[in-house]
């Protein structure tokens, strides 16, 4: 359960109204400050809205401490990226004034003849060929040589200050992790400026598409393009010079380009937030290494992000140490893992209790989840759908949804936020996380007919199915479901009838080939095929057990009145569209 459940417990239908809340996803605000962790984890356990557990408090008073440390951790990294930016400033200043210097004793050297005719440089620029451009070795010795002389025209480089610890906190399924890891999230709101919460599937395509926009230098190019018409088109040089110019530039990019993923990672906090000034919170919700691509981006941009000052608070089922228990790409992850213990304490929820299954046991709820497939079940399912459906108020039409990297998605049944899908739709195909993505965030209520009992014959769907249960809860739908067994029979993970699936090593876009990707991994010096070992293990299905019981538990805790109240409240349709949700009970029908 995590901080968008809790905020029920204190919601005005429950309880008194001591202050005025508005919600919006993954975050919630108030008129006045909001209690750290610890003070609001253990008024709802006082309350008797939560069960006690020594282990949860434990973290939460570390989160608490963490975010008592956050306030000057602020002021100081303000004091810092002020310092940083007139550094900044100055060092190019002068590196611009010794790149004119050289141009100006090329002019006077007769480098160049003066050119009567005005051209257009930066065109031409361009579209040449890499043949005709001077060998590298050369720019290399000039860049390195201005570089030591910006070193002592310019005062050292200011110094970040240390940030404090993060937390690493894993345990098993239900245990409390993401709970807890978002009310540290809601509490760091209006003390930190840059601060993101993201699950590792959405982290993943993010990534993956920051990386495809690095990759395609379309940023770059036009960077480049305003940085050279912003001061060498105006120098008194002749057209060969300001070439020469433009090709110094062009380097200059080059090299900070040189590793696509500490581009990506710079741009993966700060991007679109405007000033980079203060510090940066990454809370990052069920860290996997599930493929040789998740080992080496996760390594490259955490890497450098931790580098760089950022604090991060995570959540894993497993230890860090026992993330990459298949040994891919063994010496890029250790030192990941090095970096992760050297910038997060690792602190364990020891609790065997799945506290989503208890909270399940306390409650009565309306039937979401109709099973076996039998001719009853089945017209009590169609009659559910031909209920909201017509409740919404709507015609039920299909819809073309868009999804990331260009693909759409046919929906061909949906009415005002409501949607319907069979089974083998939705995990059936070559679809993922992108796609479940664009459904969870475009339809507050979703049904999903025909699903079966998934073994390990069908581990690719079962994979499918377990990503789109992720991406319904994290954006808190409603969902009904048809289903061949019970939740708690729904895997029956063997390994018999193994596969290898292929799609472990692809990524979501079908428009792109798998080019970019096998580059990126080029980049990092790892084959796109992962190590023999890797494979074998791989198919083991131990993570896919991991996977399963974490799948069943969200399931549950979906089938809750706790639950089912947030998605009005917490679902981006409802967001989007500005409604107002009126005083309603548990078994009202959501409103469109």
């Amino acid at each position: 359960m995590n901080l968008k459940k809790l905020f029920f417990f204190l919601s005005p239908r429950l309880s008194h109204r001591p202050y005025k809340l508005g919600i919006t996803q993954y975050r919630f605000y108030c008129d006045r400050p909001r209690p750290g962790p610890l003070a609001y984890y253990k008024s709802l356990v006082n309350q008797g809205k939560l069960q006690h557990d020594p282990y949860q408090e434990k973290v939460a008073f570390e989160l608490d401490n963490l975010l008592g440390r956050l306030d000057k951790y602020e002021k100081d990294m303000e004091e810092y990226h002020e310092n940083l930016a007139k550094w900044e400033e100055k060092r190019e200043k002068e590196r611009r004034r010794l790149l004119t210097e050289e141009a100006q004793t090329k002019q006077q050297g007769g480098v160049s003849a003066s050119v009567n005719k005005r051209r257009n440089f930066i065109q031409k620029w361009m579209s040449r060929s890499p043949d005709s451009v001077e060998p590298g070795v050369g720019k290399w010795v000039s860049y390195l040589n201005r570089e030591k002389k910006l070193d002592s025209l310019v005062s050292k480089r200011p110094v970040a200050p240390a940030a404090p610890k993060g937390l690493y906190l894993y345990g098993n399924v239900g245990s409390g992790k993401t709970m807890l890891m978002d009310m540290f999230f809601g509490a760091t709101e209006g003390i930190v400026q840059h601060r993101r919460r993201l699950h590792f599937h959405e982290a993943m395509l993010q990534i993956h598409d920051l990386m495809h926009k690095v990759w395609k230098s379309k940023e770059l190019e036009n960077s480049l393009q305003s940085n050279i018409s912003n001061w060498i088109m105006n120098l008194p040089f002749d057209t060969k010079i300001k070439e020469w110019l433009v090709e110094e530039e062009k380097y200059k990019h080059d090299m900070k380009m040189k590793n696509i993923l500490p581009a990506v990672a710079d741009k993966f906090l700060a991007d679109g937030q405007g000033s980079r000034r203060g510090a940066c919170v990454l809370c990052f919700d069920e860290i996997q290494t599930v493929d040789v691509f998740a080992i080496v981006a996760l390594s490259g941009i955490l890497s450098r992000l931790l580098s760089a000052g950022t604090v991060l608070v995570a959540t894993s089922n497993r230890a860090p140490r026992d993330l990459n228990k298949d040994g891919m790409q063994r010496e890029i992850f250790l030192e990941f893992v090095d970096r992760l213990e050297e910038h997060c304490e690792t602190v364990p929820i020891g609790s065997e209790i799945d506290y989503r299954r208890h909270l399940a046991q306390t409650s009565i709820d309306e039937t979401h989840y109709f099973w076996p497939l039998d001719d009853s079940k089945i017209k009590e399912y169609e009659n559910k759908w031909n209920m909201v459906a017509g409740q919404s108020g709507g015609r039920v039409d299909s819809q073309t949804l868009p999804v990331m990297f260009g693909r759409t998605l046919e929906v061909f049944e949906s009415c005002n936020g409501v949607a319907r899908f069979t089974f083998e739709y939705l995990c059936g195909r070559p679809v993922g996380a992108a796609d479940y993505i664009s459904i969870a965030k475009s339809y507050h209520t979703v049904f999903i007919s025909d699903i079966p009992v998934m073994s390990m014959r069908i581990r690719d769907k079962a994979r499918r199915f377990i990503t789109l249960v992720d991406e319904l809860y994290n954006n808190h739908c409603c969902l009904y479901c048809s289903a061949a067994a019970s939740i708690d029979d729904l895997f029956q993970g063997t390994e018999e009838g193994t596969l290898f699936d292929l799609e472990s090593f692809q990524f979501e876009t079908e428009t792109e080939t798998t080019r970019l990707r096998r580059d990126v991994l080029a980049e990092g010096n790892v084959s796109s095929a992962g190590s023999p070992t890797g494979i074998i293990s791989l198919l083991s299905g131990e993570e896919e057990m991991f996977a399963f019981r974490r799948a069943v538990s969200r399931l549950i805790e979906m089938q809750t009145p706790l639950y089912l109240d947030g998605v009005r409240y917490l679902h981006p349709y409802f967001q989007g569209n500005k409604i107002e949700v009126p005083e309603i009970d548990s078994t009202t029908t959501i409103p469109s």
